[in-house]
């Protein structure tokens, strides 16, 4: 923390407008995958290579709590809007509910038939969406907590999907090279974006839902204007990969994490980057600002998680609030109409690099700022608020206790978990006669356009 200080007056910047490194929490075992803040901004969630969830306290001394569940890596985890929920995507092809207690009760989702890749609530929490590698998009109810519809455009995995602002579009990226957005009322897509030499790790809105922000592969930073379909900015700030990317609440700042070990922070209004931050050894996979923008935090292959203070720009928790509630409005911008039309926009004109001055930060996290965590177990969830019951553990990482007595009798819990293992194969085959009908579709369009080929041959001749 001093050297973070005495840098940044040696860079003739003041200390109190630089990012700062405030503590770092360390418990996963393995890489961190996807951090999220909760809405009230004291509390901090993280996904794992060890496949775990780790909920963490802002306040002093606080312990974390450590959810079991997943049986793979965890990909993605993300609050509800309330903060009374909290999602996470696995690579064992699963999406499950917690509560974010010290029981860590969850719920199940069995739909996708590949390792999923993200998750995502529209802004007034009453839907999920999930991105996976079996090509699909999936959105979910989630008063009814039931599945609600899959978009099938993408020809290679899925890894990204997010909602809208207004929760009228969703946009995804794909390792097929596209980005695409969809319309959530007719269920189709609405344009498609193909300007990548590699692909899009990561797609999200801006604040006021006019503009996306896409990390590639090919370590670039892209700004599209999904209005008028036109890429804004194109930003070679990385020597690797970019993986994530977080706007800023105003819309003014957008920070990067890359594979080369860096997060950058580039301010969108004077297109340049600005700050380079340097705390994790080794590649950074995810990072997020807190819901008001005064902290935003970062995750990699290192296994921390490192939490700064943004201090350059800071916004009233409860305006930003405020202003997005604002954007649900139905006559809100951007409408659909601003984004036709349809047809994908490859850019191929060459856009100037961003070339930028820049403060570089750099830090060590102290080692005495570990903190401890808790695992306890969860009980099965109740009706209202699970669609299948979990009986996965949570452990102390102090101690582990004893078993809790179960709130509902053994013989009740079985039949429940075969009920949902039966609506769970039944899930899947309908999402594999989904697949077999688009392709049957395809094959049907192939054939009449076939047919009509041949009948204009033959009718000259006659």
């Amino acid at each position: 923390m001093q050297g973070l200080h005495l840098l940044s007056k040696f860079a003739n910047f003041p200390s109190q407008e630089d990012p700062v490194l405030e503590r770092y929490f360390k418990g996963h075992k393995a890489a961190i995958t996807s951090v999220d803040f909760s809405p009230n901004g004291k509390q901090l969630a993280t996904g794992s290579w060890d496949t775990f969830l780790m909920l963490w306290s802002f306040k002093p001394q606080a312990r974390a709590f450590r959810y079991v569940g997943h049986k793979d890596v965890v990909t993605s985890v993300q609050f509800s809007p309330l903060g009374n929920l909290l999602a996470s995507a696995s690579r064992d092809r699963t999406v499950r509910l917690w509560i974010p207690d010290k029981r860590g009760k969850s719920s199940e989702f069995k739909a996708h038939t590949a390792p999923v890749r993200s998750v995502d609530f529209s802004a007034d929490g009453q839907f999920l969406a999930t991105a996976s590698e079996d090509k699909s998009i999936k959105v979910w109810n989630m008063h009814r907590q039931r599945f609600l519809y899959s978009l099938y455009r993408h020809t290679h995995w899925v890894r990204c999907a997010k909602f809208s602002p207004d929760g009228r579009l969703i946009v995804s990226c794909s390792e097929d090279k596209t980005i695409k957005i969809w319309d959530t009322t007719n269920k189709q897509c609405v344009n498609n974006f193909s300007d990548f030499v590699g692909f899009a790790n990561f797609v999200d809105f801006n604040p006021n839902g006019t503009c996306i922000a896409s990390a590639g592969s090919d370590h670039t930073v892209k700004i599209w204007d999904i209005r008028v379909n036109k890429l804004l900015q194109h930003y070679q700030v990385h020597s690797g990969g970019v993986n994530c990317v977080s706007f800023h609440p105003s819309g003014n700042y957008l920070i990067t994490a890359s594979s080369d070990g860096t997060l950058k922070i580039l301010d969108l209004l004077e297109g340049r980057l600005i700050y380079t931050l340097q705390g994790h050894t080794g590649p950074v996979f995810t990072v997020a600002f807190s819901k008001g923008g005064e902290l935003f935090t970062s995750g990699g292959a290192d296994a921390q998680v490192l939490l700064w203070r943004t201090n350059f720009d800071e916004l009233n928790c409860k305006d930003v609030i405020k202003r997005n509630l604002k954007r649900l409005h139905f006559d809100s911008p951007p409408h659909l109409l601003d984004i036709y039309p349809r047809t994908p926009h490859p850019h191929e004109g060459k856009t100037e690099t961003v070339q930028a001055t820049e403060t570089i930060v750099r830090t060590l996290p102290d080692k005495s700022e570990e903190t401890c965590g808790c695992f306890l177990n969860p009980s099965l969830m109740s009706s209202e608020c699970s669609p299948a019951a979990s009986k996965k553990r949570t452990e102390d990482m102090s101690d582990l206790p004893s078993e809790s007595q179960r709130s509902i009798p053994l013989a009740v819990t079985d039949a429940l978990e075969h009920i949902m293992e039966q609506l769970n194969v039944l899930t899947q085959t309908v999402s594999i006669l989904e697949q077999r009908l688009t392709l049957t579709e395809d094959k049907l369009k192939d054939c009449l356009e076939n047919q009509q080929r041949l009948f204009s041959a033959i009718q000259p001749q006659s």
